[in-house]
């Protein structure tokens, strides 16, 4: 995984209110996904930290904790061909600086030097400041151009359970949180096999990354606080398994009945309704996009879709231009969509 390294506050508040919240809490609570989970058991395996492993007592979920001797993880049993991955997610509280939790799909195991990915990352912080989480994607083992995109968000996840989905097919990716769609990278020909497209498992890890995961190094995972727990359950997987071994499909009838049948369900979709919320998420709460870091990419990658009244927020490096003061409204939202969620 590659490390990296409007409007104004009256008008923020007044379009929060009067559409961002509606809007976000309509489309987070609603159960629209009729989502099948599996036990833990049924479809996942132990990765590495098997004393951190802790099944909960009813099967249907896992705790990973990292201590000062091991992180911890689980990898699903089979590799997919696409596919639809998903669970429930609460991460650590309190003082999380140097700590990374990923949830992810990923061939690295198997093809070592053309591997494929896709990545939801959260990043600890120092105690009392957010988490921020980033997502990324590789394909054919195109490492060298990182695709990340970072995001602060509009809940505090140690608090509750939030679902975090992936799904991959053919043409698109999407990356949900609860569900919201946060980022949808399109399939084009200019792509190439940056596109990921090899068969991949998903894991889910909890590791020390002091040495980039929190301003860039300077704050290193304190092991006073330890162990630190990231908490997983309802986990879904939705695919056509492929061997883990030959990398054979179980039949290639399946994997394209498995792939009109993911066409079929409610997330393949991005409604106008989702489409409204990703935009109002990603002006809200994308503070870097490689596609407006004109420094590293001087021509945006092929997939790139640039919006010029987004573009004018972002500097050549792909940060804000007003990161500080984009900070102070985001709280004001948070401290909003806080008392607004109390009250759901």
């Amino acid at each position: 995984m590659d490390r990296l390294r409007c409007f104004g506050p009256s008008d923020t508040l007044f379009v929060l209110s009067a559409f961002l919240i509606p809007l976000f809490f309509s489309i987070a609570n609603a159960a629209n996904f009729n989502l099948t989970t599996i036990p833990f058991n049924q479809g996942y395996l132990p990765l590495f930290g098997d004393g951190n492993l802790v099944r909960s007592p009813d099967g249907k979920g896992v705790r990973l904790l990292l201590d000062r001797f091991t992180g911890s993880g689980f990898i699903s049993s089979n590799l997919y061909q696409h596919g639809f991955f998903s669970a429930n997610i609460k991460l650590p509280s309190d003082y999380t600086a140097g700590i990374c939790v990923a949830f992810y799909t990923s061939n690295g195991d198997v093809f070592e030097k053309s591997h494929d990915e896709l990545d939801f990352e959260f990043l600890g912080n120092t105690e009392g400041k957010p988490w921020r989480f980033q997502t990324n994607l590789y394909g054919n083992g195109s490492t060298s151009r990182g695709r990340e995109e970072r995001y602060h968000l509009w809940f505090d996840p140690t608090k509750q359970f939030h679902r975090y989905s992936i799904l991959w097919t053919a043409k698109n990716i999407i990356f949900y949180i609860d569900e919201v769609p946060i980022r949808e990278v399109v399939r084009n020909e200019a792509m190439g096999g940056d596109y990921p497209s090899k068969p991949m498992s998903l894991y889910a890890t909890i590791w020390d990354a002091s040495n980039w995961a929190t301003s860039g190094g300077r704050y290193k995972v304190n092991y006073k606080y330890a162990p630190f727990v990231a908490e997983f359950k309802d986990l879904v997987l939705e695919g056509c398994p492929t061997d883990p071994i030959q990398q054979v499909p179980a039949g290639a009838g399946v994997c394209v009945e498995k792939d009109a049948y993911l066409d079929t369900k409610d997330y393949a979709v991005v409604t106008l309704e989702r489409r409204l919320a990703m935009r109002k998420f990603r002006q809200r709460f994308m503070y870097y996009s490689y596609c407006y870091d004109t420094l590293r990419y001087p021509l945006p990658p092929p997939e790139c879709v640039i919006i010029p009244s987004e573009k004018r927020r972002f500097k050549d490096t792909g940060r804000l231009k007003f990161e500080g003061s984009h900070r102070r409204r985001r709280s004001r939202i948070s401290a909003t969509l806080s008392a607004f969620d109390s009250n759901m």
